[in-house]
């Protein structure tokens, strides 16, 4: 709790001298070392589709808004109004081989208060548990906090056990649950609350790029994961 007083010594937060809101967070193309992350185009689709709308492809789909779209041309739609939304910003993520496997959207974007949250994240198999995954997500959140916003956001389905467990290890702290939250696809979801500040940003930078750093992956696989990283201050 702050220790500020305000009008009759009551407590406030602290302040937040000459805040003046902060640019929409467009994106342009942003290169890693492991992957590559560009605006969504309707000319992904059909490259995208292979990737996420397989036949094994339905539990990519359990916890968004909609179900696995039933064909390329209900997938292009989905990927045209993705694209062409203005309240949200929808990346593609292309793997360190040049294909374009997943998709991840900065939503709920708040300028005047300096709060987005990502979202919509859908990885395809070849994108799952890998270096370039962790990296998107890296490239993102600093691509945010660069333009001066002081939370970011992850939100999932409470029975999502594997967001939980990916908030968790890219450095979001939980704050909570939502009870009942939501209707979506018939049923009731409960939403768990995790975020990242400005304030906490530095360090978890800092050990991001430690974790990225070829040196920690011997053919493949990590030297130090980026838990043990972050624990080590």
């Amino acid at each position: 709790m702050s220790d500020v007083k305000g009008n009759d010594e009551q407590p406030v937060g602290p302040p937040v001298p000459d805040w003046h809101g902060c640019p929409f967070p467009d994106v342009a193309v942003l290169k890693g070392r492991w992957c590559r992350v560009e605006p969504l185009l309707p000319e992904h689709a059909d490259e995208l589709y292979d990737e996420l709308c397989g036949p094994d492809d339905d539990s990519l789909w359990t916890y968004l808004p909609r179900e696995k779209p039933l064909d390329r041309a209900d997938f292009a739609a989905h990927v045209e109004a993705r694209s062409e939304a203005t309240d949200s910003v929808t990346v593609v993520v292309r793997d360190g081989s040049g294909v374009a496997a997943g998709m991840l959207s900065l939503m709920r974007i708040d300028q005047a208060n300096g709060s987005v949250e990502i979202g919509w994240i859908v990885l395809g198999r070849r994108l799952q548990r890998t270096t370039a995954a962790t990296e998107a997500q890296f490239l993102l959140a600093r691509h945010v906090f660069s333009l001066g916003y002081r939370r970011y956001e992850w939100k999932c389905d409470a029975l999502n056990e594997p967001s939980r467990k990916a908030a968790a290890r890219l450095g979001f702290t939980y704050e909570g649950r939502f009870r009942q939250a939501l209707v979506y696809k018939g049923r009731s979801r409960d939403t768990d609350w995790f975020s990242i500040t400005d304030g906490e940003w530095p360090a978890l930078e800092s050990a991001y790029l430690a974790w990225l750093d070829p040196a920690n992956h011997d053919g493949g696989r990590q030297v130090r994961t980026l838990g043990e990283i972050r624990a080590a201050g």
